[in-house]
Order: structure tokens, then sequence, then C-alpha cells
């Protein structure tokens, strides 16, 4: 997602993922309003990192969160008899692999639930990458570089220092290289554990869900979570959300926990019904949203937002 550096600010200021206000000397800064209340819930595995927390969330599944960043990405680790998917590599502030070394010592395979920067970070620090296959995909495996990327790093956006020998003047997302290009359907076999690919665009164009049918699971990436979901970038297609949102809920019923990529880590999957009733309404102007920067609108129900542009 290229988003030039005053837009950041700007997002910084008013659309952090807890929806606070700038911060100044004296107001509560969106940091200070943390951990959120799901986390002292869960069971907390230590890996030696100052940067990450990691919490068991399901059997041979660990959630990977940068709680300190104001993006609070949430990467996945899915343990299976025989090699590990990594989903979402985090924002590249600091080595993802050191945590999924101390986490296992199987293989590891990357895939992103797509590849806005905030996901993409780690991914060349792995030898085996899944991506979809999509021209999207392909310009984003490029990386990102500091000019359009630095205000991820900078003050505003942290609440405790950079790991060493990071700045916002040095802050970057790394290219990567695809070593498997995917498509719908597809299945990722990790040893007694299988991973169905669902394509969900609409977020983005490569945009998925992973479905482990055999336990509950379905990760949903940016499509959903608890928070300004947001759908106004360029590559944003609201027809294709829309059309995403009704194929996840047709799964809801057989499925246990929805795993998000910001904020919490696990949400009830009865929320998806609430978000496809949400954006009906907000597509079909029944409801009246607050006005934001950069000829934006955010549109609040219970649980989360859409953040959209104004037509």
């Amino acid at each position: 997602m290229i988003i030039k550096q005053f837009e950041l600010v700007w997002l910084l200021i008013i659309c952090t993922c807890i929806s606070c206000s700038a911060p100044n000397q004296t107001e509560e800064r969106w940091c200070d309003r943390l951990p959120r209340p799901i986390y002292e819930t869960l069971q907390r595995v230590d890996v030696g990192n100052d940067w990450f927390e990691v919490y068991l969330v399901e059997e041979g599944v660990y959630a990977i969160y940068e709680p300190y960043q104001w993006q609070e990405v949430i990467s996945y680790l899915i343990l299976g008899e025989h090699k590990a998917l990594l989903f979402d590599s985090g924002n590249g502030i600091e080595r993802i692999s050191k945590v999924t070394t101390a986490l296992t010592d199987q293989p590891v395979v990357v895939l992103n639930s797509h590849t806005h920067f905030d996901h993409i970070g780690g991914n060349f620090e792995f030898d085996q990458v899944l991506a979809m296959d999509t021209e999207y995909t392909r310009k984003s495996s490029t990386g990102m570089d500091n000019s359009d990327i630095r205000a991820e790093a900078s003050e505003q956006a942290l609440c405790i220092p950079l790991p060493d020998g990071l700045s916002s003047d040095t802050h970057k997302i790394a290219s990567f290289e695809v070593t498997q290009w995917i498509g719908d359907g597809h299945v990722i076999d990790l040893g007694g554990r299988e991973l169905e690919v669902l394509s969900i665009p609409g977020h983005t164009p490569d945009a998925i869900a992973l479905l482990d049918k055999d336990k509950g699971l379905l990760w949903t990436g940016d499509t959903f979570y608890e928070g300004p979901i947001w759908l106004f970038v360029e590559e944003t297609d609201l027809a294709a959300y829309g059309r995403s949102i009704d194929r996840l809920v047709e799964l809801s019923s057989d499925i246990k926990r929805l795993l998000p990529a910001h904020n919490t880590p696990l949400a009830d999957p009865a929320i998806l019904v609430e978000v496809q009733s949400a954006f009906s309404t907000v597509q079909s102007g029944k409801v009246a949203g607050e006005l934001r920067s950069e000829g934006r609108i955010e549109y609040f129900f219970e649980g989360f937002s859409f953040l959209m542009l104004r037509n």
C-alpha cells in the first residue's frame, strides 16, 4: 500500500487502530491504552524478544503480535507435523525469523494474507514464499523504499524505541522472491494439518483467507479485524469486498474462531454476518459516517468500522 508520508502522518493522528486523538504532552497516547483485554486471557510464550509478543491461541497456532507499533500487526505461525506456515511476516521493523526459530525447528513456508507493506516485511528472511498469482502481488514483491515507509518507524507510530540499528531514515520493506505462485483453492499440507487458500479480493486484489476446516479456524487477514477496516486505498474494490464478505459468511456456520491480522487475534465468526449487514447498509446510503481527512469517511458499528473514500 504505497501511501505518501504526509498521508501516513495524518493517519497516525486521526485513524489509529484504536481511534484515539492526536498525542501531545498531556493527552493519552494510543499506546497508553494497551494492552487490549483479550491478551490477559491468552497464554503468552516467552521467545526472548522485546519487539514481538507471542501467544498460543490454538493448538499448534501462535499469534505473533507487534503491540508497540500503531498498526498492531498480528502474524501467525501454524505448525504441522512436518513443516510450519507463517501467515504474514509483519512490518519488517524486527526480524520475525528470530521468533519462528525460537518456536519451531521445522522448515517454515511464508504466505501472506495480502501484500500491503505491514504484512510482508519479513518475507525476505525465508527461503520458501507462496504468493497469489496476481499482478498486484508481483509489484508488491519488489519492496518499498524508505521515502514511502519512513513514517511507520517514526516516533508517532511507536510505543517503545526501535530495535538497534533501525531508524525512520533507514526503515524500508525489502524485496522478496516468490518460490511458488498459487491461486484460489490451493491446499497447503503441513503434515496432519491441511490449510485451504480462499481468494477474497476487495481490500486488495490478492487478499486471501486461510481455512483450517478440520479445526474450524479461519484467518481473515485485513478483510475483517476489530478496528477501522481500510477500504479507501487505490487498490480496494468495494464490489469485490462485498462478494468476499458474502463468501466468508457462507462458511461462518462451520467456523469456531476467526483469526484476524490486526489488534486482536481471536473473534467470534458470528460477527461476519454483522459485517455483511453493515457493509450493505453503507453501500445503500442508509447510514451516516463521520468525516475524516483526505476525503475519507468512517462508518462505525459495534466492534469495527469501515474507513472509505467519500463519494
